[in-house]
């Protein structure tokens, strides 16, 4: 009897940044959602630490940081011995591809990046690590083919720069990168500021207005009792009059695994001091998984390195495969072994 075909999974790649401060943002638009695509799809998971130096870093808070980072991704879920976890500083060719990349970016396609115009008007001195920052993202993307790219709204501009780059490539020297597609959560996609609720919630702000993933459960009851409301009493979703109403309702709903007409359902005929407490409950109960295994993942050092070692060495095969293809139809000599 004949065996049946094996399908093949689909590749994901992903990556976050270890600067400032991992946020409830972070965790439910884009951290929760990664560890159960681990049964779907073959996953790449990386601490992009070349894209934070596009800004001045404190050298030792940046090695801080990103042994925390890459700390984290185990500790909302990811399994290192299941998906390939490492530094993006770790693997070389991230350099590499983004230089050949770069080399067929126009000057044209970067200036209209959304978030570089945002980041470079706060910024006294631009330098062109920000305005390059795009090829680099592509370039981690297309060394390991991934099909998707889970990514909250405000990446899939890069991401659609990314497709067009690949396409780009494979229409000039033949096919060689897979066209990744953007991977969007349903729920929770953008957390909004508890101090201003039509923005997204953000590490570079002030902290009462975001929940810090390492927030004690104290501080975190805390900032949701100084979260905006409004002047009515009744708790319904409506983004356009009840912003900051809403973003309660919705980050109740994503930390429960409930809809929003449920977490509607829960507080009716309740005040806005009920409200708060409770998505403040929903937040610290379902942090406090997280925030264990963070804790002890950060008191074990040596396991941490030896696990970075390990993804970096499983990540520098796949990307150096990729690299040479292209440097092959690039033209380049490549070393005889």
């Amino acid at each position: 009897m004949s065996q049946p075909e094996t399908v093949s999974r689909k590749r994901i790649f992903s990556g976050v940044q270890p600067t400032g401060t991992l946020t409830l943002g972070n965790y439910l638009g884009a951290m929760r959602n990664w560890a159960p695509l681990q049964e779907e799809y073959d996953c790449i998971y990386c601490v992009v630490d070349q894209h934070a130096i596009t800004v001045r870093q404190e050298p030792a808070q940046l090695r801080a940081k990103t042994l925390e980072v890459f700390a984290m991704l185990i500790a909302v879920g990811l399994r290192p011995e299941q998906s390939v976890l490492y530094v993006q500083s770790h693997v070389p060719a991230h350099s590499q591809m983004a230089w050949a990349l770069g080399c067929m970016t126009g000057m044209g396609e970067l200036s209209r990046m959304t978030q570089f115009k945002d980041k470079s008007a706060k910024q006294e001195q631009i330098y062109s690590g920000l305005f390059t920052y795009p090829t680099l993202m592509a370039a981690d993307i297309l060394l390991y083919n991934a099909d998707g790219v889970p990514v909250g709204e405000d990446q899939k501009q890069h991401v659609e720069l990314t497709r067009d780059l690949a396409m780009r490539f494979n229409s000039a020297y033949s096919p060689t990168f897979t066209v990744p597609e953007p991977i969007t959560p349903k729920i929770g996609a953008r957390i909004k500021s508890l101090a201003e609720p039509t923005r997204k919630m953000s590490k570079s702000d002030e902290p009462h207005t975001y929940i810090a993933l390492t927030d004690a459960p104290d501080v975190i009851r805390q900032k949701f009792r100084r979260a905006v409301t409004d002047s009515e009493t009744d708790i319904r979703f409506d983004v356009e009059n009840k912003p900051g109403v809403s973003n309660l309702l919705t980050i109740y709903a994503a930390m429960r695994g409930v809809t929003v007409a449920e977490a509607e359902a829960d507080f009716a005929g309740q005040g806005y001091g009920t409200l708060k407490d409770g998505v403040a409950e929903a937040v610290v109960s379902g942090l406090a998984p997280v925030q264990q295994s963070l804790n002890d993942l950060l008191a074990d050092k040596d396991r941490l390195y030896a696990l970075m070692q390990e993804g970096a060495a499983r990540a520098n095969d796949m990307a150096m495969r990729t690299l040479s293809k292209v440097y092959r139809k690039l033209g380049f000599v490549l070393p005889q072994r």
